[in-house]
């Protein structure tokens, strides 16, 4: 009787190397598509994926030849529909993100209290800015990312690039400031520009009092990683949009809890 051949579970430094390699980029761009559209995407490719194995499986020859025929165009399909989370990839790798967010990382592991409390100091200046434009019923669009896009931002907005304060939040959106229409887009601590116009969402479900400020915040959550805090013009009210959907009426305490998490 011949014994088990275990061979193949011999693992050599290069084989070590080479997991660890598969499991970072997994990681990284697990990050880039997390609280995106490409996540429901994805399961729904894996979805069809399925499908068509049972369709072959039984013989069901004209489906199969349609999802085959489908499934040939497979690799341009994933570059035309990912091509905003590839574009993010390759701008993280130019910019050397990988060791900043591994910094970051560590950091959460070893000084998860430093960190939050720095947030909450970052995060201040916008909870005041927004205290005040909601006592004073300023309308405001606050767009926050991860990754500051220059190319799908600079056609349609104005270069800010500056510190985030108070002030400055309120004095863009003053009614008599040149730059009060469109959205400030904040990423990387700062703000990075104002007036931005941005693609509206195509939801016909929304309430009948949101306007152009709310349908676009909701819209750049729906196509893109990116949070919106809106400030109504007429109420004074808070809302924050994230995937597509909107919480209205959100307290200064919900506010700090939601921006410490996502921004």
């Amino acid at each position: 009787m011949k014994g088990f051949d275990f061979d193949f579970l011999k693992v050599s430094p290069t084989d070590i190397v080479d997991i660890i390699l598969v499991a970072l980029l997994i990681y990284y761009v697990y990050t880039l598509i997390r609280n995106t559209l490409a996540v429901n995407l994805l399961v729904g490719m894996f979805i069809i994926t399925v499908f068509y194995w049972i369709v072959k499986a039984l013989h069901m020859e004209l489906l199969t030849a349609i999802i085959d025929k489908f499934m040939s165009v497979g690799i341009i399909a994933l570059i035309v529909i990912f091509h905003p989370e590839i574009r993010r990839f390759l701008l993280l790798i130019g910019k050397n993100a990988f060791l900043q967010k591994n910094k970051a990382w560590w950091g959460y592991l070893f000084g998860r209290k430093e960190i939050e409390r720095n947030n909450l100091t970052r995060i201040k200046p916008i909870i005041d800015a927004c205290k005040s434009m909601k006592k004073t019923r300023t309308g405001a669009l606050m767009v926050f990312v991860k990754f500051y896009d220059e190319q799908f931002f600079a056609n349609s907005c104005e270069l800010v690039d500056a510190k985030i304060s108070k002030r400055l939040l309120e004095s863009i959106f003053q009614k008599n400031s040149p730059l009060h229409d469109g959205a400030v887009v904040i990423s990387e601590n700062k703000i990075k520009s104002a007036s931005c116009i941005l693609p509206l969402t195509d939801n016909d479900q929304l309430p009948s009092q949101f306007g152009l400020r709310h349908r676009a915040g909701i819209g750049v959550s729906e196509t893109t990683d990116a949070v919106a805090v809106i400030i109504s013009e007429e109420t004074g009210e808070i809302s924050y949009a994230k995937q597509g959907r909107v919480r209205m009426n959100v307290s200064f305490g919900e506010l700090e809890k939601l921006l410490n998490k996502d921004f």
